[in-house]
């Protein structure tokens, strides 16, 4: 069976009360999270390699701790992957900004490890809110851009995950970036 097929049988599995399935399946979704991750976090600090790990690591507990989570595919997992990983790296960024104002809070744990530009953490909240603007216009348009900016992930996989032609992908990506540049005012 290859790697996509499992995937998918140990996710079905796990959501149906298998916990010996969730100990098998880290191991095969651990590179492509890894992947997912430094998408994200390209641009930071090259020096420090736990941040990508402290990233993964968070999302897959966010993951795996969901109550009733039912993933029905390898790309719908990888598809709520990205939306946990954007969120963790806005609440910190999030909590970055407020610290820079003199909250001093952290908000998560992975602020202990994960280094974030002052640059950085203002661009994520404002492409964050930006993005939020567009999916209440068109909300496959945010989640494709959610999926490709955010989640890393290709044309291929992204319309595999939302169910839709790689040639609407491609036109709602194109669509969704013009629109974002034209709010961010770049």
């Amino acid at each position: 069976m290859s790697t996509q097929g499992e995937i998918t049988r140990l996710l079905a599995d796990w959501s149906k009360g298998d916990e010996a399935s969730l100990e098998k399946l880290f191991p095969l979704v651990y590179d492509e999270l890894h992947r997912l991750a430094n998408a994200y976090m390209r641009g930071e600090r090259h020096d420090h390699t736990l941040q990508t790990t402290a990233l993964v690591h968070e999302a897959y507990l966010r993951l795996v701790g969901q109550q009733n989570a039912r993933f029905q595919t390898r790309a719908h997992f990888f598809a709520v992957a990205a939306r946990v990983m954007r969120n963790i790296l806005v609440d910190y960024a999030r909590g970055h900004s407020r610290a820079k104002r003199g909250d001093g809070m952290r908000s998560l744990p992975l602020g202990e490890v994960a280094v974030m530009s002052d640059e950085r953490a203002d661009e994520l909240v404002a492409v964050n809110t930006a993005l939020e603007s567009l999916t209440a216009i068109d909300q496959r348009k945010g989640k494709v851009f959610e999926l490709r900016y955010f989640g890393g992930l290709s044309i291929e996989e992204a319309a595999e995950a939302l169910k839709i032609s790689p040639a609407t992908v491609t036109r709602d990506w194109k669509m969704a970036r013009a629109w974002l540049r034209r709010e961010l005012g770049a």
